[in-house]
């Protein structure tokens, strides 16, 4: 069965209305034969990075990058999937109070060094989540799980 990692670091209120959006989007009804891993970014283990078929990253914007637990989960996946992962999708989030774009730039280049291939554009919210910022994270969340099942 295809899996989907959702890595994900959540300190705030914004940040875990957005994952839960990913969530229910991943895991909608209509997506079958794909298993949803969520796990935190400071404790996501290698063997479930190698084991993924796609990633789904959600980071804040932390002064003007992504955050220290997202960062500290490349470094330890780094190697290990160098070589193993190329080629595979990966969608990301972010959420910052006033400006992201240092997050996605810096996550892109550790996926572009990695491999990986972006599956569709990043979802930014900057401030808080508005409906259409949950429905953008709902369609990441299932776009990319319904992608898993073509593959």
């Amino acid at each position: 069965m295809p899996r989907l990692l959702v890595v994900h670091h959540t300190p705030s209120p914004s940040l875990q209305a957005l994952l839960e959006a990913v969530l229910a989007g991943a895991g909608d009804d209509a997506i079958e034969g794909v298993e949803v891993l969520v796990r935190p970014a400071l404790t996501a283990p290698e063997v479930d990075a190698l084991e993924a078929d796609a990633y789904l990253l959600g980071t804040p914007a932390n002064i003007g990058t992504m955050s220290g637990a997202l960062k500290h989960f490349f470094d330890r996946i780094y190697y290990p999937c160098s070589t193993h992962t190329r080629g595979r999708p990966y969608g990301l989030y972010v959420h910052g109070n006033d400006d992201v774009t240092g997050a996605i730039r810096d996550v892109r280049r550790i996926a572009t060094g990695l491999g990986w291939e972006l599956a569709r554009d990043p979802v930014t919210v900057v401030g808080p989540p508005a409906r259409a910022d949950l429905d953008a994270c709902w369609e990441l969340g299932a776009s990319l799980a319904a992608g898993l099942t073509l593959r």
